[in-house]
């Protein structure tokens, strides 16, 4: 995502946080520091990637791939010749 990320539209939301979280919030990206919404929308993109991952292991383990494992063997396999001429 990198710098594509400044250049995608933003839409705001807005979170309640409990009086603990807002007070963490605050020691690791304070309020009057820019860094804050880039914080959040770091956290967030974490949090969602991880549940992405934790569903796609969920589903896996559901529903496992039960077929013969596909172990590629290296001397089975040769490189075309190549002619020279």
């Amino acid at each position: 995502m990198g710098n594509d990320t400044a250049l995608m539209k933003k839409t705001s939301i807005l979170v309640g946080l409990d009086i603990a979280t807002l007070r963490d919030l605050e020691r690791v990206a304070p309020s009057r520091s820019r860094k804050r919404s880039e914080f959040i929308r770091a956290a967030v993109r974490k949090a969602l990637d991880a549940e992405v991952e934790r569903r796609m292991e969920e589903s896996y383990r559901k529903s496992p791939d039960d077929s013969e494992p596909h172990v590629f063997h290296a001397g089975a396999w040769s490189a075309p010749r190549r002619s020279h001429g």
